[in-house]
């Protein structure tokens, strides 16, 4: 009996160590971070992650073979997606348990922030009391196929890089909530201090779409 179980502990830790490997590399925690967004072909990953197309693809094999990933074809593309939203859960879980004991992280964090007038931001919570009562305008400054994948309802898709032009559109008398794809991602922030050089009164949301589903998944 002991030999069965040692045996039986000692298969199932290795095929938990499958994950641990797959993870075990900044580039691929890039990739399905980018992932939790939605589906992505391999040309669009690769040019989020500054890398060829031979050294993404070579990546997302190694998180297939971990089952982290799926894909299917669609013409002569590729497109990749999350497995499921367990892995969705697991990213998150992963970042907030980096943070609260990895002090490197948050120092970071800090260093980014320092001397930029974005520090300002609101919290998932006071979010949605705020939309209850009509007091924000809310913008997601993805791209837009993102937003048209999965967004904070109520929320108008205004892209980076289309902000400026649509700055007329915004009301001055309100104040104005970005978000972008979650914690590591600084188009919030930029879009952020863009509002403000032009007079709007504007904080952003750390918290990615994925989190506000989280929170209102009944």
């Amino acid at each position: 009996m002991l030999n069965e179980s040692r045996t039986f502990k000692d298969s199932t830790y290795a095929q938990l160590a499958r994950i641990g490997k797959a993870i075990a590399s900044p580039r691929r925690l890039e990739i399905l971070d980018i992932l939790t967004q939605g589906s992505k072909t391999v040309e669009a990953i690769a040019r989020e992650t500054d890398m060829s197309v031979a050294n993404t693809s070579q990546h997302l094999q190694t998180l297939l073979e971990a089952r982290l990933v799926e894909y299917h074809k669609q013409g002569l593309y590729s497109h990749y997606k999350l497995a499921d939203k367990t892995v969705i859960n697991f990213i998150l879980s992963l970042q907030l348990l980096a943070e609260k004991r990895i002090a490197e992280i948050q120092k970071l964090r800090e260093e980014i922030y320092t001397n930029k007038d974005n520090m300002d931001q609101i919290k998932m919570d006071q979010l949605l009391e705020r939309m209850k009562e009509g007091k924000v305008t809310l913008i997601d400054v993805r791209p837009r196929e993102e937003y048209e994948m999965m967004h904070i309802p109520g929320a108008n898709s205004i892209p980076m890089e289309e902000l400026e032009k649509h700055l007329s559109t915004l009301p001055l008398n309100q104040e104005i909530v970005a978000y972008c794809r979650g914690r590591y991602c600084l188009l919030s922030v930029e879009a952020v201090e863009i509002l403000r050089d032009h007079g709007f009164k504007a904080v952003r949301l750390e918290e990615s779409v994925q989190e506000w589903y989280s929170c209102n998944d009944e």
